[in-house]
């Protein structure tokens, strides 16, 4: 499996999470950290230093053999073993452990489920659905989840095979809150977490006016955490 045919995985079992890179003929590897290496690979600032088991560079980790230095002089221009390294985990591959794989498999997975739960709802009952029913629906619709891709990159195309089992919609509520003077200071602790206030207005008796826009599955967690803060004395009303 791949992202846009760079990052693989082997289909035979390997006993160390590599990167791969084959150039000029010649074919280089690095042990590294499989989940800081597809972080550098991605973008993240990493040194390089961290990723990688040793500083050598390998022809073959799995024999043990080095690539030989002329090689690198010849197709990397430098000897240097962390710049070739980091040349490697970028342009190469990353290929995993059957054991890491099905980890990154595994948190992938779980992420994707608590972002339908968060974000999406039953367009019938205007409710969330329950984990265990999204779980069922990702069987039943036979879903692939690319462990290689952010949860976030994938959660529409997933969502899409989903409504072909599940009803299921991604709409969002905003909500006019007015919370009372005596309440109004914590508020921010309570509606931050939901999404970024707007129309925000503090009121001569030093109560708060505000609008935020957030998932529908959150509506009904909104409102728990917002009575809960001012012992049910707070205002709201759906705008849209």
């Amino acid at each position: 499996m791949s992202i846009k045919g760079v990052m693989t995985m082997d289909k035979e079992r390997v006993s160390f999470n590599l990167a791969r890179l084959r150039k000029g003929g010649e074919i280089f590897e690095v042990a590294v950290d499989a989940d800081l290496a597809i972080s550098l690979k991605q973008g993240s600032k990493v040194d390089v230093r961290d990723i990688i088991k040793s500083e050598k560079i390998f022809s073959d980790v799995k024999k043990g053999l080095l690539a030989p230095e002329h090689h690198l002089q010849n197709i990397f221009g430098t000897n240097d073993a962390l710049q070739v390294a980091t040349q490697i985990i970028k342009e190469g591959e990353i290929q995993l452990t059957a054991e890491h794989r099905e980890k990154l498999r595994a948190e992938k997975y779980n992420k994707i489920v608590s972002l339908i739960v968060r974000h999406a709802m039953d367009p019938k009952t205007k409710l969330p659905h329950p984990p265990q029913r999204i779980k069922n629906a990702i069987e039943e619709a036979k879903v692939k989840i690319d462990e290689y891709k952010t949860a976030e990159d994938q959660l529409d195309a997933i969502v899409k095979k989903l409504r072909i089992v599940l009803p299921i919609s991604m709409e969002k509520k905003k909500i006019w809150v007015k919370v009372p003077a005596s309440y109004a200071p914590k508020a921010y602790s309570v509606i931050l977490p939901f999404g970024k206030p707007h129309q925000e207005q503090w009121k001569n008796d030093g109560s708060l006016e505000c609008e935020i826009e957030l998932p529908a599955g959150l509506e009904a967690d909104f409102y728990e955490r917002l009575n809960s803060l001012t012992k049910g004395e707070c205002q709201t009303r759906v705008i849209q």
